[in-house]
């Protein structure tokens, strides 16, 4: 078989193409890297800089009191509980609202698209919200987490093109013939063919909840109903440790900047661990998904 002669523009392209990505590449994962080997070199390595390339004098001394902290595991513990109710009331709202405004027969299918898409541009604000929120007696309450952003616009048209795409009206009717209605056809037919978009979903609508922290700090007064991201977001910016952490044998064995330094490294791996343990077992499904969601709206 003969080959065939490649265009010297091709080349040239493909030459830039592969520069461009591998600098992508790595100031992509760099700060991923960086992070990872921060948190285990030795906190005056880290606090002079040498620990840039490669982790210097390993030792796991932060995360042992990262772990011994017990306001990480009531963290993990909401921010489990967040999300895996969250993400659930997530795709059972956009699935039940999408599947509808897929066929072709749903009345007023166009107008409530226009006026869902309305919400996109448009939103009464942080202040109106909260008032809102407010006068609802929803504020101090764990559930106001998982009821607000109940459904994402963007993600409902993402699966109601993937229904459009998927599943044509002609298999409704076969299975209508049989006696199945939409409820039946549904549950039984529609989401065991979704699974690359059901998978989608669940990544966007799993990584929101497990990332989530600003609406916890406005609406949630009581440490022990806060997520994960606060707790993080406490040691990162404000420096702050739980009373476990304090005492002599902390300020004798290294110093408290130093070890603040190296703590705040670890506690983003420990917080971001589960996610990226997840993804690659929904990679297979994430490319088809969003792709096939995305061809016509």
């Amino acid at each position: 078989m003969r080959k065939i002669k490649r265009q010297k523009e091709d080349i040239i392209i493909d030459v830039v193409s592969n520069v461009i990505l591998t600098i992508v590449l790595i100031t992509t994962f760099y700060p991923l890297y960086f992070v990872i080997i921060a948190s285990i070199s030795d906190p005056d390595a880290l606090y002079y800089g040498e620990a840039m390339l490669y982790p210097v004098r390993i030792t796991f001394e932060a995360y042992r009191r990262v772990l011994r902290d017990s306001t990480i595991w009531l963290g993990y513990r909401n921010t489990i509980f967040y999300t895996v109710v969250g993400t659930s009331i997530n795709i059972i709202m956009t699935f039940i609202t999408a599947y509808p405004l897929s066929r072709k027969n749903f009345p007023f299918s166009k107008i409530i698209m226009r006026y869902f898409a309305f919400t996109i541009y448009f939103s009464g604000g942080l202040i109106p919200t909260y008032l809102v929120v407010k006068s609802l007696h929803l504020t101090g309450k764990w559930y106001v987490l998982v009821i607000l952003g109940a459904m994402s616009v963007f993600n409902v048209i993402v699966t109601r093109t993937f229904f459009q795409s998927t599943i044509p009206e002609e298999l409704f009717e076969s299975a209508s013939m049989d006696g199945c209605n939409h409820f039946r056809f549904f549950l039984q037919i529609v989401v065991p063919l979704s699974k690359p978009v059901l998978a989608v979903m669940i990544l966007f609508y799993g990584v929101r909840h497990w990332n989530e922290f600003f609406k916890a700090m406005i609406y949630l007064n009581n440490r022990k109903q806060y997520p994960l991201q606060v707790f993080l977001r406490e040691i990162l910016i404000n420096n702050a440790l739980s009373e476990d952490m304090h005492g002599n044998d902390m300020t004798d064995r290294l110093q408290s900047e130093k070890l603040l330094e190296l703590m705040k490294y670890a506690t983003i791996v420990v917080a971001t661990l589960p996610m990226i343990i997840i993804y690659p077992f929904l990679q297979k499904y994430f490319v088809k998904g969003t792709m096939v969601g995305s061809l016509k709206g």
